[in-house]
């Protein structure tokens, strides 16, 4: 986590730096070009071409690799109720992942979900599509909710069909919600542009294995997401795209991930695995619940520590 952080940031200071001196540059020659007497008129010709080609490219680094779009779909009107979970009990073998947990999604909110691996998170998310049910407590969903899962698998993706294919199941023209979306344009709204299209899934990186598989399971229009380790293998770029797009999305968007960065840029309320079977809902962004938590536990809350559970009692 770390040194990606680092690399964004150098990366950043880089295109920075790169973009006030093509302004400054521009900004000069444009001066000139204004100013120039009609006797340098040859020589104008040549800073004319040099600004045209200075313009062009501060244009297509406007364009460029940070202003990649990922499109979710807009989805439905969520009710008041979202999902509710009072006094939630869930135990794996011997051991209690959960003890009793209660909260409410909120309706517009990103809840960002954080814990080491083990603790229960892909569990949890489980229990809220039902395909696994609580020891105890109780799991509402709002008669609105349409829920769209994205988990970590990406097994599924048939390596010999093309990104097209695999995205839209190969129609040219798609419904998502109420809309009907032309399945290129789909697919060009997860950055997958003219021929990348009709690129192999078997041939691709795992950032773009990443890119088709939220494509492909976001496309159900839901208008409550559970995103289980969204960010795993994407570049920088898309990382940025992914936040804009969850950050624009009207409805509610439950996201594990350990990058905590990521999560403090788009969260509104987290959850936490604290160990001790213990699950806290956060209202606040990872910054703010790791403030609250070292003034909760002091010097300790750096410790690292191996998360514990307590026994499961038969």
């Amino acid at each position: 986590y770390s040194s990606w952080l680092e690399q964004k940031q150098e990366r950043l200071s880089r295109e920075e730096k790169a973009s006030d001196a093509r302004t400054r540059t521009l900004e000069r020659e444009l001066e000139w070009v204004r100013m120039a007497p009609k006797a340098r008129q040859a020589k104008g010709k040549a800073r004319l071409a040099a600004y045209d080609k200075l313009q062009s490219e501060a244009e297509a680094a406007d364009r460029g690799p940070d202003k990649l779009e990922i499109t979710i779909p807009a989805p439905k009107r969520l009710g008041d109720t979202v999902i509710n979970v009072e006094h939630l009990r869930k135990g794996f073998g011997d051991r209690l992942l959960i003890e009793d947990l209660s909260f409410s999604l909120p309706r517009a909110g990103i809840v960002g979900v954080i814990g080491p691996n083990g603790a229960g998170k892909t569990t949890l998310f489980k229990m809220l599509t039902g395909q696994e049910q609580p020891d105890d407590g109780t799991v509402v969903v709002g008669d609105t909710v349409e829920l769209a899962y994205v988990d970590q698998s990406r097994d599924s993706l048939d390596p010999d069909k093309t990104v097209f294919e695999e995205i839209t199941g190969g129609v040219e023209h798609m419904k998502i919600g109420n809309k009907e979306i032309h399945g290129r344009a789909y697919c060009a709204s997860f950055n997958f542009k003219g021929s990348d299209q009709q690129k192999l899934v078997g041939k691709l990186s795992g950032g773009e294995r990443n890119r088709v598989h939220l494509a492909k399971l976001l496309k159900s229009g839901g208008n409550v997401l559970l995103l289980d380790e969204p960010t795993n293998d994407l570049d920088v770029d898309t990382l940025r795209a992914l936040e804009t797009a969850l950050e624009n999305f009207p409805g509610c968007a439950v996201v594990i991930s350990h990058d905590r960065w990521f999560l403090d840029r788009i969260a509104t309320h987290v959850l936490a695995f604290e160990g001790d079977s213990q699950v806290r809902f956060f209202e606040g962004n990872f910054s703010e619940y790791e403030t609250w938590r070292h003034k909760e536990l002091g010097s300790s809350a750096d410790q690292p520590h191996r998360i514990k559970y307590k026994p499961l009692a038969r």
